[in-house]
């Protein structure tokens, strides 16, 4: 893992733990969501239209077996996801916006049950400026509803109703559910909205120098 980004990590996750280090936490995250975010607009400047569907580590355990397209895509998507189906009791941006239509998205769920050659073809038909468009606009949604969290909020777990009204949506795997559901909302905050980034962005930019 990128040192810079580690240790942003790190200190976020002590300081979210304590009530009077919580708004310094907060801080913390969204620096480390800029840093990050640096790196993908660093990669829509400079990736051709041909490199974001390729494919170089097919074999790859980890998360460089994908394409740039895809992980991009499945970093927002889970996170609008997260944020405003789980969090924020709100329509997804993806619903709100018509993001499918707009990105030109053959699917509207997170993409994990993409084989390798779906996720190409999916990567190909992808309106990248799209995509990016709708990056930007969830991450500002997802830090808004950072900054107005008080540290007795993050303690809080999903609600079982939500679980339920997530499977109806069809949007997400019912162990990713159960995942997302098993945590609060802090444990949210540092997965998938930290680490997450980190892994795939990571691996993202694997697959660009390659």
């Amino acid at each position: 893992m990128n040192k810079d980004f580690s240790a942003l990590n790190k200190l976020m996750q002590d300081n979210l733990k304590k009530e009077f280090t919580f708004s310094d936490g907060i801080k913390n995250l969204l620096q480390l969501r800029n840093k990050i975010m640096e790196e993908i607009d660093l990669i829509f400047q400079t990736t051709s239209q041909e490199d974001f569907f390729a494919l170089p580590f097919p074999k790859s355990k980890g998360n460089s077996n994908a394409t740039i397209a895809w992980s991009i895509y499945h970093i927002f998507r889970i996170e609008d996801i997260v944020c405003n189906s789980l969090i924020n009791n709100q329509t997804q941006i993806f619903f709100e916006k018509d993001f499918q239509n707009r990105m030109n998205s053959s699917i509207i769920t997170t993409g994990n049950e993409l084989s390798n050659e779906q996720m190409i073809e999916f990567s190909k038909v992808l309106n990248i400026q799209e995509l990016y468009n709708y990056a930007k606009l969830v991450k500002e949604t997802s830090e808004k509803m950072m900054l107005e969290l008080s540290f007795e909020q993050t303690k809080s777990k999903i609600q079982e109703e939500k679980k339920e009204y997530l499977r109806t949506l069809k949007v997400a795997d019912d162990w990713l559910i159960e995942y997302w559901c098993g945590k609060n909302i802090r444990g949210l905050l540092q997965m998938p909205f930290s680490r997450h980034w980190i892994m795939h962005v990571e691996a993202c930019l694997k697959i660009k120098n390659k």
